[in-house]
């Protein structure tokens, strides 16, 4: 039995659009309404994809907009980020355009593993940004585009699992897959 893989992954995005109530639905499978603004939680779950074990530790960061100055720690040790906007919030959008570069600017690198996350798709209603704008952007960064619901807790996990899925393939460990897109 090989041993777990140990991974920190970063969740970054503008204040209130759904990252603890992400990462709350993917490490203990529910979904959190209230709302009271992240300081900076730390939650660790072992999670097996393609068969290997994941030791994740994940960084639910506190919420950031385009004038946060980008916190050394959420670049230290860091594997993959997982960057999210809501679909109803234009200024979400920008921000973390935003975000990823200063994210960028901070490692050094021209890219990182990452996967952009439009939460909140569940609004259909108040829906602001197409999913084919988030995939544009995702594509122009070359990462990984979902969307999803963190009510749903199945896209909760789809989004950690790809996070993985992009730094095994930075790593070397993942045959790439042609760059196959599925929109969830």
């Amino acid at each position: 039995m090989p041993q777990p893989k140990y991974r920190k992954i970063a969740v970054i995005g503008y204040r209130s659009v759904g990252k603890s109530s992400l990462t709350i639905q993917f490490v203990e499978g529910q979904f959190v309404d209230s709302y009271d603004p992240t300081i900076e939680n730390t939650f660790n779950k072992m999670v097996s994809v393609n068969g290997q074990d994941f030791n994740l530790q994940l960084v639910d960061t506190a919420g950031q907009d385009e004038y946060s100055i980008f916190h050394q720690s959420h670049s230290m040790d860091i594997h993959g980020y997982v960057l999210v906007y809501a679909v109803t919030s234009m200024k979400s959008f920008e921000v973390v355009q935003v975000l990823h570069d200063k994210l960028l600017d901070m490692v050094g690198k021209i890219q990182v593993p990452t996967v952009l996350v439009g939460n909140k798709k569940d609004l259909h209603m108040e829906r602001v940004i197409k999913p084919e704008e988030g995939k544009k952007l995702a594509h122009s960064w070359g990462a990984a585009f979902m969307e999803s619901s963190a009510k749903e807790n199945e896209t909760a996990v789809e989004v950690f699992k790809r996070i993985i899925l992009e730094m095994e393939r930075a790593d070397g460990n993942v045959p790439s897959e042609d760059k196959k897109c599925a929109v969830m």
